[in-house]
């Protein structure tokens, strides 16, 4: 199974949101993987990959859009509602994962490592002089108050 080196948690402050934190993982001291959000689905907390968001080309100009967008960025064409792939679930598909385990068992020891590290950091937080990690190559600060 994968080799965990490190595992690093940035709590985001704001709970008005179902994201909790961050999480930075180092696999063999050879590789990170940065931006995986943990999330709180309502009855348990669940870790999202990395993703970016899925774009398609305007037939008229060729234009990147968003697929949500309702009309083109470059040409201002109106773009058809349905363009999006749908997932399983019959919604429209709006991100794809940069990264992500390929087996559901390295899924499931990635997840477990990072709720476990995410739980040990929460308490750390409750505790008197509690000094969040510093992510000094990673852009957080959107997420503090």
């Amino acid at each position: 199974m994968l080799n965990l080196t490190e595992i690093r948690i940035k709590l985001v402050p704001n709970q008005r949101d179902k994201l909790r934190a961050f999480a930075s993982i180092t696999i063999d001291d050879a590789l990170v993987i940065r931006d995986i959000k943990i999330i709180d689905g309502g009855q348990r907390l669940f870790v999202a990959m990395p993703s970016r968001k899925l774009c398609d080309r305007c037939k008229r100009c060729g234009g990147k859009n968003a697929i949500r967008a309702r009309f083109c960025n470059d040409c201002g064409t109106r773009l058809k509602a349905d363009r999006a792939e749908l997932d399983e679930r019959g919604r429209p598909r709006l991100y794809a994962d940069i990264t992500h385990p390929i087996h559901k068992e390295a899924r499931a020891h990635i997840q477990d490592a990072i709720l476990k590290a995410y739980r040990e950091e929460l308490e750390r937080s409750k505790q008197e002089g509690y000094v969040a990690q510093r992510f000094e190559d990673m852009d957080y600060e959107a997420w503090d108050d």
